[in-house]
């Protein structure tokens, strides 16, 4: 019998590791320009974190990386639905899921400056990289479902309401959950890189940019620290609403 794969979690005692070769790094290097220590990283990030510019540089990406994200994962779902059903439809989007994640995201992020005004660009680059992953896992996850547990369900007509919290749910939810955990990865790299070329007023990538312009290399680090939080926190946020509501379908459904 196959052992699960173990779980890849963030222990304290790693990341001390890490910050002090950080600190070691600093320390022999000798040039805070190239590379400041943990500490003036973090002191520069608690300056930024009591201004309400950064606060407003937060929401502003925040909201367009995540509403893309969150559009995604609607769109993906809804279309894995008939994409399983009907074969037609299925081979209509492979070819475009299969463009997505083969062409570069720099590419996209340029051909949709042509398209698109730099502050819808997040959004739209945060939408195409998390489509492809989410579509082909819901898609996986329906094609998963126990097909003679399916057959009873329909010899006793079960209403299609309960085949789908009973059945489809539970085998969609696993590849959902994997998906959407990379997903948002992706979605963040993706869009603050998409604001970094685009440089939209106000976005953490036009911060990033600027810190970059004018060799503020602890504004560099604390904006990066800052967008690591900022995603590590919505995945919690996200995965813990969707396993609430799974608990809760499974729950009225038995009921």
């Amino acid at each position: 019998m196959m052992k699960p794969a173990p779980k890849n979690r963030i222990r304290l005692w790693a990341v001390l590791v890490w910050l002090a070769l950080w600190q070691v790094g600093s320390l022999l290097l000798g040039e805070s320009l190239l590379l400041p220590s943990p500490l003036a990283a973090l002191a520069r990030l608690a300056e930024l974190a009591v201004t309400a510019g950064f606060w407003r540089a937060v929401g502003w990406s925040a909201l367009r990386i995540i509403g893309g994200f969150l559009t995604a994962c609607l769109a993906a779902s809804a279309l894995a639905v008939p994409a399983y059903r009907f074969r037609p439809v299925r081979e209509f989007l492979a070819p475009a899921v299969a463009c997505i994640k083969a062409v570069p995201v720099a590419s996209f992020i340029i051909l949709a400056l042509v398209w698109l005004n730099s502050r819808q660009l997040s959004f739209f680059i945060s939408f195409l990289m998390v489509f492809p992953p989410v579509y082909l896992a819901v898609l996986t996850g329906i094609g998963q479902a126990d097909g003679k547990l399916l057959e009873m369900a329909r010899v006793y007509r079960v209403p299609l309401w309960r085949q789908v919290r009973w059945l489809y749910l539970p085998a969609v939810a696993p590849h959902f959950r994997s998906a959407v955990s990379l997903g948002l990865g992706l979605c963040w790299k993706a869009g603050i890189a998409a604001e970094v070329i685009g440089l939209p007023g106000g976005s953490m990538g036009e911060r990033l940019y600027m810190a970059k312009v004018y060799f503020q290399t602890a504004d560099l680090f604390a904006w990066t620290a800052a967008i690591v939080a900022v995603s590590m926190a919505f995945e919690k946020v996200f995965l813990l609403a969707v396993n609430a509501l799974l608990r809760k379908a499974g729950d009225e459904g038995a009921g």
